[in-house]
């Protein structure tokens, strides 16, 4: 066992390192550091005979947190991978693209896997309009919604098709303010977004009040995806505290 914690470690360390280099966009992948640590601690643990001499209550109560997280990991990832290729329904009356990065030269990775799904829908279904949805951060050039309005229309999609919203934060605020732009949320509506995300966006659309959102899928970096779907897991925890999934 003490084995397997130095190898979990190691490779949580070494993860840590390959996101840092390849760069996500944000410091989440730090976690992966704090999780060598904790192998590297649970490693020690069993070196050294620590765990028989911890009360029984307290080896009890590490069992049981640790059981309730395992179960709750399993089904919030089950939930996400149940969603992950999602490609809505036809004919939509509008398709909302959550914002991610932009940055100086153009869209983030992430945001253009985004806006590629968008593109192909907007082609395929030519009644349907577009909400881009994100604000400018203290790190972006122009607002989200700009970046994306500026992509498609380059690509050849009607600008009359494209509504902005640029004030939201988050993933809530793309849903609330979205839905306030389009006058309500009676709409068929489908949102756009990465395939590790789909499943959160909807059901934030859904508790918004979109009765019938659908999600279209968009690819993402398989380098970020084990960062990705531990972050999710955590986005999908804070916003069932926050009652934004019930």
């Amino acid at each position: 066992m003490t084995v397997l914690c130095i190898l979990a470690a190691f490779l949580c360390f070494l993860y840590c390192f390959i996101v840092f280099r390849i760069r996500s966009g944000n410091h989440f992948y730090l976690i992966w550091a704090l999780g060598g640590l904790f192998f590297l601690g649970v490693a020690a643990v069993f070196y050294y005979e620590l765990w028989a001499r911890f009360p029984m209550p307290l080896r009890r109560g590490i069992i049981g947190v640790t059981a309730v997280g395992v179960i709750l990991f399993v089904v919030a990832e089950g939930c996400i991978f149940a969603h992950y290729g999602d490609k809505g329904r036809p004919d939509l009356d509008y398709i909302i693209v959550l914002g991610a990065q932009m940055k100086p030269a153009g869209p983030s990775v992430v945001l253009k896997f985004r806006l590629d799904a968008a593109y192909d829908y907007l082609m395929a279904n030519e009644d349907t309009l577009c909400v881009v949805s994100g604000g400018q951060g203290s790190n972006e050039p122009c607002s989200e919604a700009e970046g994306m309005y500026t992509y498609l229309v380059g690509r050849g999609i009607a600008p009359e098709r494209i509504l902005m919203e640029d004030q939201s934060t988050d993933t809530s605020e793309n849903i609330a303010f979205s839905a306030a732009l389009i006058g309500g949320t009676d709409k068929d509506v489908g949102i756009v977004t990465n395939n590790f995300h789909v499943f959160r966006g909807v059901m934030l659309a859904r508790h918004a009040g979109f009765e019938n959102a659908c999600g279209i899928s968009a690819r993402s970096n398989i380098y970020f995806q084990p960062n990705n779907l531990v972050r999710e897991f955590f986005g999908i925890m804070k916003d069932l505290v926050c009652g934004n999934l019930l």
